[in-house]
């Protein structure tokens, strides 16, 4: 460690942050390394290595010969502030070496409100922000993650994105470049041969125009289909982890078992994103599992997927799992469960080492509610499975619920305090200790209509209404004796709606909001709702024109040159469907046909 940085770690907050060193990283000698790759994650530490898709990527990377790719976190404003007084560049943890001087400097983007703090690090590391004032071959700016399912408002900064599922395809584009830099291709050259690789966006070989009323006339340029890994047993896993040296977010073995979901609700893009459903065997899991905790020596593990109760064999997995960790007093917890599969067999086996609360998601107080979004859960279903935990101990429960959905209504709204009221008699009725007393946490977002689902035409609701709604819920809760009601800011979801609909004329947006001192804007500390509102409205923007507009059945949308595998006219029949009030069987009960199977080589579409 530099003596500059040295010095300035003594004036910060969390300066671990900043040092690696942490168990397990990779170190390579240099000498025997042709290739530099820096992973970007354009938010804290704490956020970046809880990240699963961080950790794997960076374990595929390094697996390659030749290759070592380093971390880099963005550093919180007292760090920033700092580091440009000393003159100290953005740098990687393992080596402390430049990020300028890497052949890819690659960013993670999960989350829209994590834009600005994407041109903070290219800034902070030396690079020029801008794609086209990039001339040399490297190093090449490319980005990968949920976000990038559009990916338009940051195609004035990026060089390519990656779509879909990384493992493969991060190496490929890796090889090329490999490749380029051995016969020495001009950037343009790279560019489009990467395009030609499955799942490589690269904005600058396309051409948008757009109608006198600001929607897309048209999108010149080919489809971009997904990447997927079909095989997860055969797929990369990091078993052999990085343990931090400070406190994360998510600090345990996580463990993935299966990707997509069978649901089908029509609000989760991530539901859509990730399908098909693809699910790891038991007995690799158990592998994973092992070898992950006995390196890590972490005392919990979790199961990750967007429905954990949903994976076949999940008490099989359970039961194994519990024979190894029980004896070592390892917790394990089960997240993302559902009130219509509620196991408390299951669930009083993965609570001997430690109970904690529960957690379920109804999403809308309402049944008429529920079926528009296609939750697929009814009231009984979760009424029954508090009544099971309540009888078995459990006292603790907390509540998920969006405002705003398609078709709400005040007594949707109000229909939510009256859930909360059932679930509090349901507790007097079962449980054995009312001594211990209750707790519901009823937690409320705002909707964020998101591209590629069923909803991506829909308005989202205004800051007003979205008040008026709270407003009522918050009074009809007080009637709800041991509810504690929590509810969103809605400035952050306004803007989160605006960059996750929006196109490519945002990007000088989003470098004024940037030069106006925006960064790491997903925390309420450096957010202003103000600021991005000015720089629109220099731009000649409006937050209704992306936020808040039904957009047209046959509009062509932004983020149209990507295919996830799951057709427009199917998203389409999902949105009158729901407007019907009509739900949509899971994947088990019948294929309904959404396309994605046509992503798999050993499926075929109408399987």
């Amino acid at each position: 460690m530099n003596e500059k940085l040295e010095r300035i770690l003594q004036r910060v907050q969390k300066p671990s942050r900043y040092t690696g060193g942490e168990y397990n990283e990779i170190i390579k000698d240099k000498s025997e390394v042709d290739f530099r790759f820096a992973f970007c994650f354009p938010d804290t530490y704490e956020i970046g290595m809880s990240n699963l898709g961080v950790r794997i990527l960076y374990g595929a990377l390094n697996a390659m010969p030749g290759v070592w790719c380093e971390r880099v976190f963005a550093p919180w404003g007292d760090m920033e502030d700092e580091m440009r007084k000393a003159g100290i560049p953005l740098y990687a943890l393992e080596s402390g070496d430049n990020v300028r001087d890497f052949d890819v400097v690659a960013f993670s983007l999960g989350y829209e409100m994590a834009y600005t703090s994407v041109l903070d690090l290219l800034d902070l590391a030396g690079l020029p922000i801008h794609s086209s004032e990039r001339t040399s071959l490297t190093p090449i700016v490319m980005a990968g993650g949920t976000s990038c399912i559009n990916a338009e408002p940051m195609t004035d900064y990026i060089d390519l994105f990656l779509i879909g599922e990384g493992e493969e395809l991060d190496c490929e584009v890796v090889e090329l470049l490999r490749k380029a830099k051995r016969e020495g291709w001009t950037k343009a050259q790279y560019l489009t041969e990467a395009a030609k690789i499955e799942g490589v966006y690269v904005p600058s070989l396309y051409n948008v125009t757009y109608n006198e009323d600001g929607t897309v006339r048209a999108i010149e340029g080919d489809k971009v289909r997904k990447r997927v890994i079909e095989n997860l047993d055969e797929a990369y896993y990091p078993s052999k982890t990085i343990v931090p040296s400070t406190e994360i977010i998510h600090d345990r073995v996580v463990l993935e078992v299966m990707r997509g979901c069978i649901r089908g609700c029509r609000f989760c893009q991530a539901g859509y994103a990730y399908r098909p459903v693809r699910r790891r065997s038991a007995d690799k899991l158990l592998e994973i599992a092992k070898e992950s905790l006995i390196d890590s020596g972490y005392e919990e593990i979790t199961l990750s997927s967007l429905s954990t109760s949903d994976f076949k064999g999940l008490g099989e997995l359970a039961d194994g799992l519990l024979d190894f960790c029980e004896p070592r007093m390892i917790s394990l917890s089960l997240p993302s469960l559902r009130a219509d599969n509620f196991s408390m067999d299951l669930m009083e086996r993965v609570q001997k080492v430690r109970k904690t609360g529960l957690t379920f998601a109804p999403e809308a107080g309402s049944q008429r509610l529920r079926d528009v979004i296609n939750k697929n859960v009814r009231e009984e279903d979760l009424l029954h499975s508090c009544a099971i935990a309540f009888a078995g101990g459990w006292s603790t429960l907390k509540l998920y619920f969006m405002l705003g959905l398609p078709t709400e209504t005040d007594e949707d709204v109000l229909a939510i305090a009256d859930l909360a009221h059932k679930v509090q008699e349901c507790w007097y009725e079962n449980t054995r200790n009312r001594a211990r007393g209750l707790k519901i946490t009823v937690s409320t977002s705002l909707f964020v209509p998101k591209p590629h689902t069923p909803f991506q035409w829909e308005p989202q609701i205004d800051s007003e209404t979205y008040q008026h709604r709270v407003g009522i819920l918050k009074e009809a809760l007080k009637k709800v004796r041991s509810v504690t009601y929590n509810w969103h800011n809605t400035e952050i979801s306004l803007i989160e709606a605006v960059l996750s609909r929006g196109d490519r004329r945002l990007g000088p947006v989003i470098e004024e909001v940037w030069r106006s001192g925006g960064r790491l804007e997903a925390w309420s500390e450096y957010f202003s709702l103000e600021r991005w509102l000015e720089s629109m409205e220099k731009f000649g923007l409006s937050p209704d024109f992306y936020a808040f507009r039904n957009r047209k059945s046959d509009e062509v949308l932004p983020w149209d040159m990507i295919d996830l595998g799951v057709n427009k006219k199917y998203l389409a029949r999902e949105r009158e469907q729901a407007y019907k009030g009509v739900i949509t069987p899971d994947c088990r009960v019948k294929c309904t046909g959404c396309g994605a199977n046509c992503l798999l080589k050993e499926r075929d579409c109408d399987e």
